[in-house]
């Protein structure tokens, strides 16, 4: 598989950027700044930027409830990502939508839910909407392993498998639904082999690695665009906090913390770039330090910003 060495950097960069934002956001959220919860993305960068590297500008992404490294993965810039957080008119949602709601069409970002498994029949509508334009756009609908349990997600598999959607499923299998093991609730070792079900291809790929990720999502976005329907790809990640700031996590066991932060996916992707001889150990820090930056001056931009009026409240709402 080759890829081109600007694409390799700049898939380093976006996971280092998804880091980096969402360790500031735990800071914000621990003082007091960032109001509401937050559900942090740390240590499945692999997949959101795996994934969202196949994609054009006029492609399409649903999230989830945990969701900041999909939008950035797709190009959402930090600044106005916090601006949301912060519940700033600057954010993508003027301050209305926060941490699990963001939106930005222009960008393919059609949103996110707190509702888990709730952007699944969304993704089939777009999908829908691309087949019925006659575009070769295709989505890319990530969802976690709990919303696989959910009607949502079956009825809206078999539908997409029925029309042919252009939709790639991405499970990001990161072994919990908030505090309940998956092994508790599934008996298939590969959530994939559910693909069988809906006569459609079905792969399970080490979500840690970015490469094996982009590999198996490119192949489905290939086969989306020439019209023969959805895929549904499996990614084994590991969240590196709790389902939300704040939670205990006793349902985990330091051994498993310990052996799933050694497969970190960001410092194991730039051993393996500088191996490959994409960069250098000093370039590598320095494309962390300019990220540390931009994340520095997102914050600044969030907390400078106004609030919305309280009026606005009844403003960009349906009735």
């Amino acid at each position: 598989m080759a890829i081109e060495k600007e694409r390799l950097i700049d898939m380093y960069g976006s996971m280092v950027r998804i880091r980096t934002f969402e360790t500031r956001v735990a800071k914000e959220v621990a003082a007091g700044i960032i109001p509401g919860a937050a559900h942090l993305y740390s240590g499945q960068e692999a997949v959101a930027v795996g994934a969202c590297a196949n994609l054009r500008r006029d492609d399409y992404i649903t999230s989830t409830h945990r969701g900041h490294g999909h939008l950035i993965a797709k190009g959402a810039m930090p600044q106005f990502m916090m601006a949301e957080l912060f519940g700033k008119k600057a954010g993508y949602n003027k301050g209305k939508g926060g941490s699990m709601h963001i939106t930005a069409p222009e960008l393919g970002i059609m949103g996110a839910s707190g509702i888990v498994a709730g952007m699944i029949p969304v993704a089939a509508g777009v999908a829908l909407s691309a087949q019925m334009r006659g575009t070769d756009q295709v989505v890319v609908c990530f969802l976690g392993d709990g919303a696989t349990n959910s009607g949502r997600f079956h009825e809206s598999v078999n539908l997409a498998s029925c029309w042919a959607l252009p939709v790639v499923y991405v499970i990001e299998n990161n072994l919990y639904a908030e505090s309940t093991s998956i092994a508790a609730v599934c008996r298939v070792t590969n959530l994939s082999d559910r693909a069988v079900a809906y006569g459609i291809p079905g792969s399970s790929v080490d979500g840690n690695d970015v490469l094996a990720v982009y590999e198996a999502v490119g192949e489905a976005v290939a086969r989306a665009r020439r019209g023969q329907g959805p895929s549904l790809i499996e990614c084994k990640t590991y969240r590196h906090h709790g389902h939300f700031e704040g939670d205990p996590q006793t349902y985990k066991t330091k051994a498993e913390v310990d052996e799933w932060l050694k497969r970190d996916p960001i410092p194991r992707f730039r051993t393996r770039l500088v191996e490959m001889g994409i960069f250098s150990a000093e370039e590598a820090e320095g494309i962390d330090q300019a990220v540390r930056a931009e994340i520095d001056r997102a914050v600044a931009f969030a907390a400078e910003s106004p609030f919305p009026a309280p009026e606005e409240a009844l403003e960009d709402v349906f009735a």
